[in-house]
């Protein structure tokens, strides 16, 4: 697979750690119970077909990245710095 980073352009995914979900994580109260927790830390969607990733260009620029990507397919759609995402 290979990402197309706005600034470096196109690299091989091995030079891209992938961050997590793009849509941000609402984080429980501090004292929220264990149970909110329990869901903040292991619970995550796996949806098929496209989703909004968050990467970071480590051995490159050191960007991060919003990355459209099907799950299913790997195909990319888009890919913009996270600074720029709307």
């Amino acid at each position: 697979m290979r990402i197309q980073c706005p600034i470096c352009g196109s690299r091989d995914r091995r030079e891209f750690y992938y961050k997590g979900d793009a849509l941000a994580l609402k984080r429980p109260a501090p004292d929220a119970g264990a149970e909110a927790w329990d869901d903040y830390v292991y619970l995550r969607d796996n949806p098929a077909g496209w989703h909004s990733e968050l990467w970071q260009h480590e051995a490159g620029c050191g960007a991060w990245l919003v990355v459209e990507r099907n799950i299913t397919s790997h195909e990319i759609r888009k890919v913009t710095l996270a600074e720029d995402a709307t």
